[in-house]
């Protein structure tokens, strides 16, 4: 399901900075947001890693980043701690807004079809409207890389 030219779902999640976070709250930023699996592990760790050691770029651009998964605020809070993450991650843990964001059902793990957090990001514009949508990401460690040239290109 693509969302690429259409109105981004609204959410409304607890960050692990204490606050709620919704679509409306980001109104005229570009956004952009992550879906990740589980926090403190490999592959997520090299993404937000990744993200972390582009963020200064983002926000330079005026660009806010998310993370979003399942995990707890309390989890969130020591995946932060252990690698110097600068940006907020929203706790999911009924998967609504992954479910709406398209980034919650059937994938392959090592062979196996199995029901999870699907790995993947959406850029939403000063609009409200999703400008991009990677559905898919397959290599975690170089995504953050891709979104950054994503968004120079559309500068």
């Amino acid at each position: 399901m693509s969302l690429e030219g259409k109105q981004a779902p609204d959410f409304s999640l607890e960050g692990s900075d204490g606050k709620r976070h919704t679509v409306r709250d980001y109104a005229g930023k570009t956004v952009v947001i992550y879906f990740y699996p589980r926090d403190n592990t490999p592959g997520c760790t090299k993404e937000a890693c990744g993200f972390r050691d582009n963020y200064r770029q983002l926000l330079d651009r005026g660009i806010v980043l998310l993370g979003v998964s399942k995990d707890s605020v309390a989890s969130h809070g020591t995946f932060i701690g252990n690698y110097n993450l600068p940006f907020v991650l929203l706790s999911d843990p009924d998967a609504s807004m992954m479910q709406a964001y398209g980034a919650f059902g059937e994938k392959v793990m090592y062979g196996k079809k199995t029901v999870g957090t699907i790995r993947s990001t959406v850029i939403i514009g000063p609009d409200g409207m999703v400008q991009k949508q990677w559905s898919k990401v397959a290599k975690a460690e170089q995504h953050p890389a891709q979104v950054l040239e994503y968004l120079e290109k559309a500068a």
